[in-house]
């Protein structure tokens, strides 16, 4: 597919990116070259035309259920997690700034020194104009996890897609770490992967996706070329939609 045939297949889409990505190999913490190649794999799918919203997890920094069993409470500790994903909302934003790319950082925390608040039209109005809108915080509530807040900002942005990134190349019918044998599959329904308890997202998250005709795509993100690779429509990952 070259030149003018390079079509996206939604015109705007919503990606997921862990916590643990902005950490690279070391675990914890930031690490500055792994967010650049975060940065260039999301600018590559949205110089496509297509209009580009992120979630970011906190998990190299704080994760609230981790910290929640040390005697902080859960609530406090969900809102230490919340806090730090504002740390990576900022990193990512630096980094795609640095190629000359738009961005605004909105977060369900109100912090104006240092990000809008997440306001529904005005994102809206951003992702129309063509910047990347990196949304932190979560939803700003304690007991959601990040990939709730994805899912949540996904429908009310009207997205055609919320694409999932990981570490693994899609869903398996089991661990692949544990199984070599395991199978992964191409596309899924919402019905068969709730009835194979299949663990893609918390159900919160999951079912917010099922009640709209959300697509869900859990791909690896660590293979260069991937992001761009599924807006263009090649079978990356495992598909998850309803059942047609």
């Amino acid at each position: 597919m070259e030149g003018s045939e390079l079509q996206p297949r939604w015109r705007r889409i919503l990606i997921k990116l862990s916590g643990e990505a902005f950490a690279g190999e070391q675990g914890v913490g930031l690490d500055p070259e792994s967010i650049n190649y975060l940065a260039r794999e999301v600018i590559a799918a949205h110089r496509l035309g297509v209009q580009t919203a992120v979630v970011v997890g906190g998990g190299n920094i704080v994760r609230g259920a981790a910290i929640a069993p040390t005697g902080i409470e859960h609530a406090t500790a969900d809102y230490m997690g919340m806090l730090a994903t504002v740390i990576n909302a900022l990193a990512l934003q630096a980094a795609i700034e640095r190629h000359g790319v738009d961005t605004r950082v909105q977060s369900a925390i109100a912090m104006q020194a240092v990000a809008e608040p997440f306001i529904r039209r005005r994102a809206l109005r951003h992702l129309e104009k063509g910047r990347i809108v990196i949304l932190a915080a979560g939803t700003g509530n304690p007991f959601f996890t990040t990939d709730t807040a994805a899912s949540l900002r996904a429908v009310e942005l009207n997205a055609d897609a919320l694409l999932k990134a990981t570490n693994v190349d899609g869903v398996y019918d089991r661990d692949p770490r544990k199984h070599p044998d395991a199978v992964k599959y191409e596309t899924l329904s919402f019905e068969e992967a709730l009835q194979r308890q299949l663990r893609i997202m918390d159900l919160t998250a999951f079912t917010l996706c099922m009640e709209r005709t959300m697509e869900v795509v859990v791909f690896n993100i660590w293979e260069p070329g991937n992001l761009r690779r599924i807006v263009l429509g090649e079978p990356i990952g495992t598909l998850i939609r309803h059942e047609h």
